[in-house]
């Protein structure tokens, strides 16, 4: 007579199993719930910008601060809508803190522009930042008047501080465009007039808060990048 064998060992690895599964999701959802909100100007380039920095952990391009609901870019691009073009930053607070992030924020736009940035004109190319609580209202205040008195600038800081409202992500062929479309990327970056402010702006000899990653990555020549380009 064969004995009936047990499955009790099989249930409790599995139980345990899931637990354990369960147990991590939530830690992981716990440990990346931090999210931040900027407008800089063209989204491609603010996308671009954060993913470089240690401790973020996605960055999503979208739309914010209008009165329409689930806008296209279409719609955005003609100013009516009130929308900022922006990113939504989702970080781990135990890596790079959100003052950090501000940091970084400060180092891709013209903060004094009040009428959108660099060759992107309108209301939609707007820079902000839209805190999430009451802590990134008072931490983004105290930047944005340090850099104010700092005299970085000879004009005031333009970039608005607002509440964050609804967010709507932008279409899939915006999302991580410096991936999929690289030549006309950096072609638009160097032409808008963007890369050239940071680089008079910035010495490089001050200190950044971000670390890029792109190791491997070889930027095209100015003659790369007009051989590749096709008639938008």
């Amino acid at each position: 007579m064969h004995k009936r064998q047990s499955h009790r060992p099989i249930l409790l690895l599995i139980g345990l199993l899931t637990t354990i599964i369960l147990v991590n999701a939530t830690l992981a959802e716990t440990k990346y719930a931090a999210s931040a909100t900027f407008a800089g100007g063209c989204f491609w380039c603010s996308e671009y910008s954060f993913e470089q920095v240690e401790g973020v952990v996605d960055v999503i391009s979208g739309y914010t601060g209008g009165e329409v609901e689930n806008p296209t870019y279409t719609q955005v691009c003609t100013g009516t809508t009130g929308h900022y073009e922006a990113v939504i930053v989702y970080y781990d607070s135990t890596i790079v803190t959100y003052k950090e992030l501000i940091d970084v924020y400060w180092r891709h736009i013209d903060p004094t522009d009040p009428g959108g940035q660099f060759a992107d004109r309108g209301s939609q190319y707007r820079t902000a930042i839209f805190y999430h609580n009451e802590e990134q209202k008072t931490i983004a205040e105290e930047s944005k008047k340090e850099l104010n008195d700092s005299g970085k600038f000879n004009k005031p800081i333009a970039t608005q501080i607002l509440p964050f409202t609804t967010f709507y992500p932008a279409e899939e062929y915006h999302q991580d465009y410096y991936k999929k479309q690289q030549a006309r990327f950096y072609a638009y970056k160097e032409l808008s007039g963007r890369d050239q402010f940071i680089e008079q702006t910035w010495d490089s000899s001050e200190p950044v808060q971000y670390f890029y990653n792109w190791t491997d990555f070889h930027k095209p020549s100015p003659d790369e990048l007009q051989s590749k380009l096709t008639t938008l």
